[in-house]
């Protein structure tokens, strides 16, 4: 089978978009030799659509573990020159701010759907919403007469984001929808999707990487002495809850002064506003705090081995992949009681669940796991049982490439029904 993802980043770009797309691909090559192509952005993250200043990647074709990727350079200014107008027409609620929006947010990519419609491919698989290149690959696929599925990543919280007419025309016109959860399905299926075409799969984990690695050990390399560590380890996006966490961390430091913090992700514009809070924190919270950016994949295990408890308390969240990752490593997991994440986070089994942005609430489950490190434990071992079931690539990319086959199949059938 030859499969087109179209997606918005590819490695070396950092997102859990950008690793689904990643790992499934790798699996269509390596375990059913199938031909996978990758069009893809010159940008490192979303930021970079409409921030002329963010640096870029080369663009042009490679090759990474047998994925022809090819990246196409995203005209940023254009999306910049957007970005006024959609706020006010969003404000007013005109009824075309939706698309103005979508092109405020991009990426605007010049020739991308030309380019779709050149690349051979039994399937055109496209994600992640609310972006730009969504609606080209759908367009391009009709166009090409090859069928398309979505994986959409919705984050319906995100009114914003989300709340755009277009996004859900778009998902009664493919072919076949993917969502990450049930309660993302659930939410197409009541925006008018068909519940035949809709499947919840989600996300995987590579959970061996993260087995064997030291706490003791990936500590001292950070910096920080044998206490305690809370962690945050992912986007540095304004929606992730960091700002709840710093919040929260004086609070907890009244308890548990000797805790340390750890915040790690790849450098975003929010990112920037984290390193300036951290900056006018008293010496004493500066001394046990360490935030890492841009950190190459193979660090990750090390990271989530020196905390002993994941905080990630975002406002939505299409899935949440480092939860799984913390879970890989044995590590109890801190949400918010917000979307998608109540039906990935088992609460007192394998972490807790507070409202969103509430550091008082979320200073006092951190205190009580750190001052019950059997009961933290536990839930760490618990959340290592779920990943190691239910969330091996493997078995996810298997449920993957069952829903491109079958759209594949169908669209065959239906030639062969219109030639007779």
């Amino acid at each position: 089978m030859r499969v087109l993802h179209v997606t918005q980043g590819y490695s070396p770009a950092i997102g859990g978009t950008e690793r689904l797309v990643q790992r499934v691909s790798e699996e269509l090559v390596q375990r059913w030799q199938d031909e996978v192509a990758v069009l893809t952005t010159d940008c490192y993250n979303g930021d970079a659509f409409y921030t002329p200043s963010l640096p870029s990647m080369p663009a042009g074709r490679s090759n990474l573990n047998g994925v022809q990727i090819c990246r196409l350079p995203v005209r940023r200014q254009l999306s910049r020159i957007f970005r006024r107008p959609q706020a006010i027409a969003y404000r007013l609620g005109l009824p075309f701010n939706d698309r103005l929006r979508a092109l405020a947010g991009g990426p605007i990519v010049p020739g991308l759907r030309k380019a779709i419609v050149s690349t051979p491919a039994d399937v055109v698989v496209a994600a992640s919403f609310p972006l730009l290149h969504m609606f080209d690959a759908l367009a391009a696929a009709r166009a090409s007469s090859r069928p398309c599925v979505l994986i959409g990543c919705l984050h319906p919280g995100d009114r914003w984001g989300f709340e755009r007419p277009m996004i859900y025309d778009a998902i009664r016109e493919a072919d076949a929808y993917i969502a990450l959860t049930t309660h993302e399905a659930a939410h197409v299926v009541s925006r008018g999707a068909s519940p035949d075409r809709v499947h919840a799969i989600g996300v995987g984990v590579d959970a061996q990487r993260f087995q064997g690695f030291s706490s003791e050990d990936s500590r001292w390399r950070l910096g920080f002495d044998r206490r305690p560590v809370v962690g945050f380890i992912g986007q540095l996006a304004q929606h992730k809850g960091i700002d709840t966490l710093l919040r929260a961390m004086p609070a907890v430091w009244r308890y548990e002064p000797e805790v340390n913090l750890l915040i790690a992700g790849g450098r975003t514009l929010f990112g920037d506003r984290v390193e300036q809070i951290v900056r006018e924190w008293p010496d004493a919270f500066r001394r046990r705090t360490r935030i890492v950016l841009d950190f190459p994949e193979e660090q990750k295990p090390e990271l989530f081995a020196a905390i002993d408890v994941l905080a990630c308390p975002s406002a939505f969240e299409s899935f949440g992949i480092t939860y799984l990752e913390a879970w890989a490593a044995g590590k109890p997991v801190i949400g918010a009681r917000a979307g998608a994440v109540t039906t990935v986070i088992d609460e007192d089994v394998n972490g807790l669940l507070v409202e969103y942005d509430d550091d008082l609430a979320l200073a006092r489950e951190l205190v009580d796991l750190l001052r019950e490190p059997s009961r933290a434990a536990r839930m760490g071992e618990a959340g290592r049982v779920k990943v190691q079931a239910r969330y091996g690539w493997p078995a996810i990319a298997d449920q993957y490439r069952r829903v491109y086959t079958s759209v594949v199949e169908r669209a065959q059938t239906t030639c062969r029904s219109d030639a007779v």
